[in-house]
């Protein structure tokens, strides 16, 4: 809680691109400009998040430091005004991130990409389920605290703090739920939403019926990344806390990371969700943003070097 509450938002210098989706739709995106022939990175923030999160603006600022472009997607409906299309986003839908990174990627020789929390499950989900797709100058990629297995995380964020953080998610959530139906009348069943007290009462009543899904356990169950991690062929860092108070020690997949080339685990025993702060107070460090920035530097040497 220490970042949101008490962290200065990080200053950096971006632009903002309106993307125009092959569904109509739109995507915001906000770019920091980077020096010639430097790689540039995607970033993905977190539920409820958006391009202004301290989190990513700490990664704006890192990459900004050492010249590098940087991009950040902010997932439909998390940019201030309500998309077009019927639909809002989840944990697990990777077509938008395939379409803005394949755009990028063709632009820069040298890509990465991060996701946090949600957004790194995204990008988790689909470094694995469209390995063939993912372009090929992708050099490598990191995850920061990612409900590995929503069918264990998604309930469990409910009763935390007896329900605190669901109850602080629920109020814009169930709102764009809402504004959502008002463009597409019937799409969900407002009655239920305004009685909904939990996450996946939420995901059972807006997510499932907006995307598809059966019902809230077919969602969790087909869309958790911790499933398509063996597949991928995408050097990724796993950064995950113990302590993560929304995703279990449990669902941190150790096993599936000892037996791949490709994945990179960062278990530490410590750090919370999204946190991983450091330091003094008065200056107060992020271990998580280091990492991947430390991260991805190591594969740009390697590919200096030829190893």
């Amino acid at each position: 809680m220490w970042s949101p509450l008490f962290r200065r938002p990080p200053f950096v210098s971006r632009r903002v691109e309106r993307l125009e989706t092959p569904d109509g739709d739109f995507i915001v995106l906000h770019i920091s400009e980077g020096e010639r022939g430097k790689p540039a990175v995607l970033l993905l923030h977190g539920l409820e998040g958006s391009a202004n999160s301290k989190y990513i603006l700490g990664m704006h600022e890192k990459l900004c430091a050492i010249g590098w472009h940087c991009i950040t997607m902010e997932f439909r409906g998390c940019s201030g005004e309500m998309n077009r299309a019927r639909r809002l986003y989840h944990s697990g839908e990777t077509t938008d991130l395939a379409f803005v990174a394949s755009r990028f990627a063709a632009q820069f020789p040298r890509f990465y990409l991060a996701g946090f929390s949600l957004g790194g499950n995204v990008l988790a989900k689909w470094l694995g389920e469209s390995a063939a797709d993912v372009p090929a100058n992708v050099r490598a990629a990191a995850v920061v605290s990612v409900p590995f297995d929503l069918v264990v995380s998604g309930p469990h964020i409910d009763r935390v703090l007896s329900g605190f953080y669901a109850r602080h998610f629920l109020r814009s959530l169930v709102k764009k739920a809402i504004e959502k139906e008002k463009q597409f009348p019937n799409c969900v069943s407002v009655e239920k939403l305004r009685k909904a007290r939990t996450l996946y009462d939420f995901d059972n009543h807006a997510t499932a019926a907006l995307h598809g899904f059966r019902d809230v356990d077919h969602y969790y169950s087909s869309q958790r990344s911790g499933q398509f991690l063996d597949r991928v062929r995408v050097p990724t860092m796993l950064l995950s806390a113990a302590d993560d108070p929304f995703n279990p020690a449990s669902t941190l997949p150790r096993e599936i990371a000892d037996r791949s080339e490709y994945l990179h685990p960062q278990f530490s025993g410590r750090g919370g969700h999204v946190g991983f702060v450091y330091g003094a107070p008065h200056q107060s460090r992020y271990w998580a943003e280091e990492q991947v920035v430390r991260f991805y530097q190591t594969y740009e040497q390697f590919n200096a070097e030829g190893v």
